[in-house]
Formats: C-alpha cells, structure tokens, sequence
C-alpha cells in the first residue's frame, strides 16, 4: 500500500512541476474570434454559402425596413 501512495505522490509532484512552466493560455475575446472565423469562411471552401447568408441577411434587413416604413406612411396617412 505504501509504494503505490508513493508512487501516487511522486506523480502528483511530476505533475505540478511540469505545469508551473507553462505560460497561461492567451485570452481570446470571443467577438473577434467570431468575426476573423467568418472572415476567414468568406474566402474558404464555403464562401458561396457564407456570401449568400450575407446576401440574405440584407435582403431580410431591407425588407424590414421597407415594411417599417410602409407602416409609418400608413399610420400617417390615417391621421
């Protein structure tokens, strides 16, 4: 029982000397890793389909604005 405690001890220690080398991993702000990986997907084997949801997403943006300002004519209109 006492060797395999040791054993045990040993490489615990082994452990947490070989890790307090380590420099701590670099933080990385989620934001921008998003958009450089989206960036990146442009130009990527699936930068049809990345430019297509872009395309997508301004027609869906334009038409929300063409119908918030039809409703705005129309809530003119009937006052």
């Amino acid at each position: 029982m006492r060797s395999t405690a040791g054993a045990a001890l040993i490489a615990l220690l082994a452990l947490a000397a070989s890790s307090c080398g380590k420099p701590p991993p670099p933080k990385v702000d989620a934001e921008t890793e998003k958009a450089q990986a989206l960036e990146r997907a442009r130009h990527d084997a699936f930068g049809t389909q990345v430019q297509a949801l872009d395309k997508a997403k301004a027609m869906q943006d334009d038409l929300n604005k063409k119908a918030a300002d039809g409703l705005d004519k129309a809530d003119n209109a009937s006052k």
